[in-house]
This record gives C-alpha cells, sequence and structure tokens, in this order.
C-alpha cells in the first residue's frame, strides 16, 4: 500500500508539474481585436529578427526605420532620442566585433505616446529593446518584446480610450550597458511623468513568462497585477521568491534604471530554450510562439490595467506572494507569514500530541528526525553538485563567454540529471538504508566534497555542507526511528527555517511557510483519522498533498533551475527535502525496501548519464577552451 501511493503520489505530482509549466496556445491572426494575438506579433517579430542587428549596423537602422513606421501606424507620434554610448560599452561592442563610429558612438531611443483623457496624470510605460547582440537576430531578445509592445498597443486601442497616456519606450544599446534606458531616465522631459513601467525581456527562445521583479515596496503593484494576470492567457509565473533572489543578483535589465529612481512597475521575461540566448538560431522560426503568447497577453492585461486604473497604485509594504500552479496568484502581507506558522505549529502539535498517545512519540525520536532532514539537505547539495560537475564546469570558471552559451546549451539536460540525482537521494532516504552503513555513508560524503571542491573550485558553502553531512552519517543512534518521530521532524525542521528566513526575508519565507503548512494539515489529519498510520485512511492525507505540494514544489524547482542551477543545482536539494515533507509517512516497509533502492540507483546512473550525455550532444567549439 505504501510503496504504490509512494510511486502514484510521485507520479500524479510530476503530470501535475509538467501541464502547469506549459505555454499557452497562440491565439491566432483572426482573434478577437481586443485580445493580444502572438500571430499578429509575429508578423512584426519576422521583419524585425530577419537578421543581427547590434548598434551601428545596417541592419540595426534598417530595424529602427521600420519601427518607426509601424509606431506611426499605431498612432504614436514617434520621436528619436540620442545619446552617447559610454566608453564601456564602446569597447564591449568593438570586442564583439561591432562597429561603433558607424552609429557615431551613439544610442538611438524611439518613443511614442498614445495619449490618454486626462493627460495631467502620471503615465504608465511600455518597455523594450530593439538591439541584438552581435551575431544574433534576437527573435526572443528582445525582438519578442518590441513585437509583444506593438501589439499590446493595437489591443489597447481597440478597447476603447484610456484614462492616462501611455508612453511607448524602444531602448537602445541595452545588451550594451542599458545605455538607451539610462540615456532616457537621464534627461528626457518625459521621465518625470513615468508612474509605471512594465518592461519586457528574454533570456532563451520561449518557456512561461514569469514576472520576475517590480518595483520597491510593491504590495499594491502586486494587487493590481493579481487581478490583471486573471485575464491573461495562461495566467502568471510569479512568486516573490524570485523578486527576492533576483534583486541579490548582479544581473541588470532596462526596468532597472527606472526601479533604481523609485519607479514602480512590472518586469516579465521567459528564459526557456536556454539554447537560444544570443545565438544564430534565434530566428523567428524557432521562437516559441505559446511564450509569445504569454508574456504579450500579461503585459497587455497589466498595461491596460495601470491605465484605466482611477490611480496608479501607491508605494506600500513588499507582499509576499506567488502563482498556484500557474493559474491562481496568492498573496498576504508580510506579518501573515507569522499566522501562518502558529497554524503549523498548531496543527502540528495537535498531530504530535495524537501520535504520542497512540505510538508513544518521543521528543527525542523528532529530534532525530530533524537532524535526518539535515543531512538530506546537506548530502544533497554535495551530491548534485558533484553529478552536475560531469557536465562541465560551473560558469563562474568557464573559459570564454562562449564556453558560458555552451553550457547554457546544456542546460536541460543538467536540471533533468539534477532532479533525477534529488530523487535518487530521497528514496534512499525514505528507505533508511544508510543507517545501515554510516561509515560508507561518510566516507562517500567527504570523497564527493574532494571531488567537488577540487574541480568545481572552492566554495565555503560546499565545504561546510560536506562536513555536516559526513557527521551526520556518523552521528550515533541513540533512538530508534519511527514514522511518525521523522514525519514531524521533517515539518519542525522546515518550521525553524521558516521562521528564520520570515524575520530576516519574509518575501522569501513563503518557500518553507507554504509547504510547512500543507504538511502539519495533513498530519493532523491523518492523526486524526488513523493515528497510529497503519491503516490506509491515515496515509491518504499525505498522499494527497504530496501530489498537489510536490507539484507545486516541482514548478517552482523548475524556474529556481533555470535561473541559478548551472551554478547552483544543488539548490534542489532544498525542493527535495520540502517535498519529503508528504512523503516520508509513505516510506516503504523494512520488506519491500528492495525496488525502492533499485529505483534509486537507477536514477542516480540516469543523472550521471545525462550529463555526460550533454557534453557530446552540445560540444565545446574548438575556438573555446577544452572544458575540463
Amino acid at each position: 500500500m505504501r510503496l504504490a501511493l509512494l510511486f502514484g503520489s510521485l507520479t500524479l505530482a510530476f503530470l501535475l508539474a509538467v501541464w502547469t509549466t506549459q505555454v499557452p496556445r497562440p491565439r491566432p491572426a483572426d482573434a478577437p481585436v481586443a485580445a493580444f494575438s502572438a500571430a499578429r506579433a509575429m508578423t512584426d517579430i519576422e521583419q524585425i529578427a530577419r537578421a543581427p542587428h547590434p548598434v551601428g549596423s545596417p541592419e540595426h537602422a534598417r530595424v529602427r526605420a521600420y519601427l518607426t513606421a509601424r509606431m506611426t501606424q499605431l498612432g504614436l507620434s514617434p520621436q528619436q532620442q540620442a545619446g552617447p554610448l559610454s566608453p564601456g560599452s564602446i569597447q564591449r561592442l568593438k570586442k564583439a566585433g561591432g562597429d561603433p563610429d558607424a552609429a557615431d558612438n551613439q544610442a538611438i531611443n524611439l518613443i511614442g505616446v498614445l495619449p490618454g483623457e486626462d493627460r495631467s496624470q502620471p503615465a504608465v510605460m511600455l518597455m523594450a529593446h530593439y538591439d541584438t547582440v552581435v551575431g544574433s537576430p534576437g527573435a526572443a531578445d528582445d525582438s519578442t518584446g518590441v513585437g509583444a509592445v506593438l501589439e499590446a498597443v493595437r489591443a489597447i486601442k481597440a478597447r476603447g480610450p484610456v484614462a492616462r497616456d501611455l508612453v511607448v519606450l524602444l531602448t537602445d544599446a541595452e545588451e550594451l550597458n542599458l545605455d538607451g534606458a539610462r540615456i532616457f531616465f537621464g534627461g528626457h522631459p518625459l521621465r518625470d511623468r513615468i508612474g509605471a513601467v512594465v518592461n519586457l525581456e528574454a533570456r532563451g527562445g520561449g518557456g512561461r513568462a514569469a514576472m520576475f521583479e517590480t518595483g520597491r515596496e510593491n504590495g499594491p503593484t502586486i494587487d493590481l497585477f493579481r487581478r490583471a494576470a486573471a485575464r491573461a492567457d495562461g495566467g502568471t509565473t510569479s512568486t516573490s521568491l524570485a523578486v527576492f533572489m533576483y534583486e541579490r543578483m548582479p544581473n541588470g535589465t532596462d526596468f532597472t534604471i527606472p526601479r533604481d529612481r523609485g519607479v514602480g512597475g512590472l518586469n516579465l521575461a521567459f528564459i526557456g530554450r536556454p539554447a537560444q540566448y544570443h545565438s544564430p538560431d534565434a530566428v523567428p522560426a524557432n521562437l516559441d510562439q505559446g511564450g509569445l503568447q504569454h508574456i504579450g497577453s500579461q503585459a497587455l492585461e497589466s498595461a491596460d490595467a495601470l491605465l484605466r486604473a482611477p490611480a496608479l497604485p501607491a508605494k506600500g509594504p513588499n507582499a509576499v506572494y506567488a502563482d498556484v500552479f500557474g493559474r491562481w496568484m496568492l498573496s498576504h502581507s508580510a506579518a501573515t507569514g507569522w499566522g501562518l506558522l502558529g497554524l503549523t505549529a498548531l496543527f502540528g502539535g495537535f498531530a504530535a500530541w495524537r501520535a504520542r498517545r497512540a505510538t508513544g512519540l518521543t521528543a527525542a525520536q523528532v529530534g532525530r528526525g530533524i537532524l535526518d532532514g539535515l543531512w538530506f539537505l546537506t548530502a544533497g547539495l554535495v551530491l548534485a553538485q558533484a553529478v552536475r560537475l560531469l557536465a562541465g564546469p560551473m560558469s563562474s570558471r568557464a573559459a570564454s563567454s562562449e564556453t558560458y552559451y555552451v553550457l547554457l546549451r546544456r542546460l536541460p539536460w543538467m536540471e533533468a540529471g539534477a532532479v533525477l540525482t534529488v530523487l535518487a537521494l530521497a528514496l534512499l532516504f525514505l528507505t533508511g538504508a544508510r543507517l545501515t552503513r554510516p561509515r560508507t555513508t561518510a566516507g562517500t560524503v567527504a570523497v564527493l566534497t574532494l571531488l567537488v571542491l577540487l574541480i568545481g573550485g572552492f566554495s565555503p558553502i560546499m565545504l561546510g555542507a560536506g562536513v555536516a553531512a559526513a557527521a551526520l552519517s556518523l552521528w550515533p543512534i541513540k533512538t530508534p526511528t519511527s514514522t511518525w518521530g521523522g514525519w514531524l521532524g521533517l515539518i519542525a525542521l522546515v518550521f525553524l527555517l521558516g521562521c528564520m528566513t520570515q524575520a530576516a526575508a519574509p518575501e522569501a519565507a513563503l518557500l518553507f511557510l507554504w509547504p510547512a503548512l500543507l504538511a502539519a494539515t495533513a498530519a493532523a489529519l491523518a492523526a486524526l483519522v488513523a493515528p497510529d498510520l497503519t491503516r490506509p485512511a491515515g496515509l491518504i492525507p499525505p498522499a494527497v498533498t504530496g501530489v498537489l505540494g510536490g507539484a507545486w514544489l516541482m514548478g517552482i524547482g523548475h524556474f529556481i533551475f533555470l535561473g541559478i542551477g548551472m551554478d547552483l543545482p544543488g539548490a534542489l536539494a532544498m525542493i527535495g527535502l520540502l517535498a519529503l515533507l508528504y512523503l516520508r509517512p509513505l516510506s516503504p516497509t523494512l520488506g519491500a525496501t528492495r525496488p525502492v533502492l533499485i529505483g534509486a540507483a537507477a536514477c542516480l546512473i540516469l543523472a550521471c548519464g545525462l550529463n555526460l550525455a550533454a557534453r557530446f550532444a552540445e560540444p565545446t567549439p574548438a575556438t573555446a577552451e577544452a572544458l575540463p
């Protein structure tokens, strides 16, 4: 029974996660005039992305002339704004083989205005960049953004007059150093009228578009976006965790410039199909039109809501939010997180009380469960990093930018390998097999840690994880494990992580708070109907939450990996730990561990094979230094 529920929950969770990460169907050219149509946007993208058009190239001038004509057709009365390229941009363009002298060392923005009924109100801006890197047609980055902006303007006009001005800014030289955005917000007469910005970007060739960045003090903006996203095709993919992470990364987009000036707004991008990022293959024929439909529909609904709102969103406390299966978006205040932790403690305490009465559960058994969870997390970090190195070096140690793009093309292989690695460790964890050979386990962890540090480069995180995992492997077992102790121990561990994160970074705490509350609810229900967990009724709550919570976590994990998985695949170990909140009570009985161990071994072998295969599927060009 447990084995069937375990594999059934995993399978259904995976299928549900795959469904939630699908893009919407692209709308045809004859879609309603007030709707966003990917087919209509593709007409512009096919013209814009005919060839690479970096700053200073003849194609760049052709694209600018084409866009000027299109903006005129849309009634935007376009104007040009020229400004100097920064010295760093000039050097970067020359190094890439471009010719900044042909552009007189200038960036040229295109600016248009769709007048609103009350022109005294703050304006809304739709922004994308029309330049590309040298060598890439840029069908996604950022011809998709430009084409989507033009189609959104057409749809907004079709919906009738708007309350305030819409400013369309197509920036230049974004790929060099965000120069176009700096030039506009550095001195254009319209800059001080901008009250909100919707920016469109891309890193890849498609997939679901995420709203990954906002202005500061975003609570009211998130309330508006939540309502707007409900009208978008395919809903949205967004979480305050992504905003928290992106703010601490060295990356930047055009949105960075107004955001640093205190302007609110939304930043949208898709990052799927990473092989197309800055690639010669980024042509219109290879563009994911479902991804175009998704980002364009979100941009349209967001801009339209801002344009027709009685007042633009004011600044307010940052919200905590995330989409649920890409179809709904839940949000709450940061302070509400403490209430969720209180509910988790209440439901977990009730489950512990019932389990103590039925099975004699002790605090020591719960403590053992906490240590087991720490072992999984630390060992998972090391194992995932070690398997990832089979696909090539960390991007921070890449020999050249060309090597970096090779690694990007290998990213889907790495992700599949990382998922299988964490799954293998989770299955091993559920059998308890590691507890029978503590010295072997500790030695294996120590060897893997050494390899990770020698090949992947020194990392205090990896060193600390390796030392902790080895020490926990040798921890003397004085208390027998129990199902309730292991389950509630994991809940207690995630609860503690949630408390620490809630105190330090409440926008990111939902990663712990929501899964912990769901698991504690399942534990309370199981304790109510079958406190000894020997009857099937007691296993139904964790099995059901395993499907729902597991699918949600897989979706979150997918976008986390696309963002940071190239260098930190062990981040999925945290997702695995959270999934174990639901799977731990489904651990196989002693006599049924053999098929689970076989499954774990098969997953690990396949993970290693996929990472090695990535080297052959996406080989390093002769012009790049050989990968270790």
